[in-house]
């Protein structure tokens, strides 16, 4: 049976508290912002996490429609992220192959910056979220430089933010920024309003719903529309 996407999001919020990768509390995010909940996927540190973490951005770009040859991991977490789910889309039966970049080109054995499949076709990135976009920019770089075309980025959550300064917020965010300034769709597992709804669904966690309105003002202040 194959779950609908909005079960897909409301799945992979639970597995994400439950692994404890999105936390609450009191965080500073890059921008200096006090963010009431913070997602490291860098969490998604052992064999069944990964494993798990690869078949949701494996189910949610089959969903997506994005017609794509390959998958492009950015140095560093895009490399584990894209890999894996190279691994898990084989699994439903769609073998692809992946690519990733070094930060520093090799100057021995094949060299360059490159590692895995030439990158051709239409080429999916794969990462965990967006913040200012400096990773996407590069690997579209790296993938038009290769006579390939960006097809989409996915990620795992898009935190739905505006950019900029308190006193000089844009009317974006940086996933819409990104999806604008190259003309590609950005993909999210899921996003601040499913974890939102998450938090306000009558079954949930106290502990959890204890956040609700914090998350709610702090939406309220940042949230791009």
């Amino acid at each position: 049976m194959t779950q609908s996407k909005e079960n897909l999001k409301s799945e992979f919020i639970q597995f994400a508290v439950d692994a404890e990768v999105i936390r609450f509390g009191e965080f500073v995010t890059k921008a200096g912002r006090t963010s009431p909940y913070f997602f490291n996927a860098g969490l998604f540190n052992d064999g069944t996490n990964l494993g798990k973490i690869a078949n949701f951005y494996a189910q949610t770009l089959l969903d997506s429609g994005v017609e794509f040859d390959m998958l492009f991991g950015p140095a560093y977490k895009g490399i584990t992220l894209a890999s894996a789910t190279a691994v898990a889309l084989a699994n439903k039966g769609r073998n692809v192959p992946f690519a990733y970049n070094r930060k520093e080109a090799k100057d021995h054995g094949e060299g360059g910056t490159i590692v895995g499949a030439k990158l051709q076709g239409k080429i999916v990135i794969v990462d965990d979220v967006i913040s200012a976009g400096t990773s996407v920019r590069e690997s579209v770089e790296l993938i038009r430089a290769s006579g390939a075309t960006p097809a989409a980025v996915l990620i795992a959550l898009d935190r739905m933010e505006r950019v900029g300064s308190d006193d000089q917020l844009s009317a974006h965010s940086a996933v819409q920024e990104v999806s604008r300034a190259y003309g590609i769709p950005v993909i999210a597992i899921a996003n601040l309003n499913d974890l939102f709804a998450c938090l306000s669904a009558e079954n949930a966690d106290e502990k959890l719903a204890h956040y609700k309105n914090a998350v709610a003002a702090y939406r309220q202040r940042y949230g791009a529309i």
